[in-house]
């Protein structure tokens, strides 16, 4: 029997909501985003995220069960996945509280999902997950992490940053730099015309430290401040810095810890399975490093396709299957802003 379910995503400053068939099969995915509302202050500005969710959610919701009878007619909705954490708190209760009201209405269970574990279910959407245990890098705005994932909320958290999440450097390289927002779109760009122009590519021609470059081949930590820090130092001694150049070293930084991390992680814990996910694993360059990386370790590395790499309601209701077929879900009837699995 075909399980039809809808995810609700509004996190931060993308309002998600999707039905899938059987977990993997999209029957409709409409998304929100809200960039060019928050370009304006060079990042997301929490009221005005929590007001559009509001003001976009019930034509979003609208939409999707427009598709979804258009498509399906004769069929049943059977669970409402929607975000719970973590998250803005006041843009978690806008898709939370529509949750409600659709499981009121339809008379079907509401299953909370946590954002970061949602992010690795996007890679099974059509397509085939990885067997558990599998290794989960996520790289995000506000997460530069890697898991062992067990099962469906059996996580483990093997490596963490320290301060700065990978999205977050981009970012912040990119308004030193004077490119728009969102950072890593705007810096990969500089990137490739670096590339393409058949510049000096030589890693010993890098201005920028190596990231951590003394830890532990056991451990699979993240730090970024400082490679910012050392992007506004070169900026100050070097006015006319070329822009090309600087998000070229600069990227090649960011990606060099994530592969030695990936690498290390693969050989330590003897599990050839990795899911990335995550906003920055969008970033070509980085794909292109994960497909050399598998090659090179006999590793299957799975990235979810672009369209689902950025926060969706896609993701929301493939995990919330995973739940549903169980039947067992978390019963926190709130919202939090809390990382922490439970």
């Amino acid at each position: 029997m075909d399980i039809y379910g809808m995810g609700i995503e509004s996190s931060c400053d993308e309002t998600g909501v999707a039905i899938l068939k059987n977990g993997k099969e999209i029957i409709t995915n409409p998304l929100f985003s809200q960039i060019e509302t928050h370009r304006l202050y060079g990042g997301v500005v929490p009221e005005n995220a929590s007001r559009m969710h509001l003001e976009k959610m019930p034509s979003m919701i609208k939409k999707a069960m427009a598709d979804f009878h258009a498509t399906a007619p004769d069929e049943k909705i059977s669970y409402v996945a929607v975000t719970t954490r973590p998250g803005l708190v006041g843009s978690l209760l806008m898709g939370y509280n529509a949750a409600l009201a659709i499981s009121h209405l339809l008379d079907i269970p509401v299953i909370p999902i946590h954002h970061l574990e949602a992010h690795f279910y996007a890679a099974g959407i059509q397509s085939v997950m990885p067997e558990y245990p599998f290794l989960g890098l996520l790289l995000s705005g506000g997460n530069s992490s890697i898991f062992l994932v067990h099962g469906p909320g059996e996580i483990e958290l093997a490596g963490d940053t320290f301060d700065d999440a990978a999205g977050e450097a981009l970012d912040k390289a990119a308004s030193l730099l004077g490119l728009s927002y969102p950072g890593g779109p705007s810096m990969e760009k500089k990137a490739r015309d670096y590339r393409n122009a058949g510049e000096h590519l030589d890693a010993a021609k890098n201005p920028f430290p190596r990231i951590l470059k003394s830890q532990p081949s056991d451990e699979f930590n993240f730090s970024f401040s400082g490679l910012k820090t050392s992007l506004l130092y070169l900026k100050q001694r070097n006015p006319d810095l070329a822009t090309e150049e600087a998000a070229y070293f600069y990227q090649e930084r960011i990606i060099e810890i994530i592969i030695r991390n990936v690498r290390n992680a693969v050989l330590h814990f003897g599990i050839k399975r990795v899911v990335a996910a995550g906003g920055v694993t969008a970033n070509t360059f980085l794909r292109e490093a994960l497909e050399k990386l598998a090659a090179e370790i006999h590793a299957r590395i799975t990235v979810p396709p672009v369209s689902l790499c950025t926060d969706n309601g896609a993701m929301v209701a493939a995990l919330g299957w995973h739940y549903y077929r169980m039947g067992n879900w978390s019963d926190i009837k709130k919202v939090s802003s809390a990382k922490e699995f439970i």
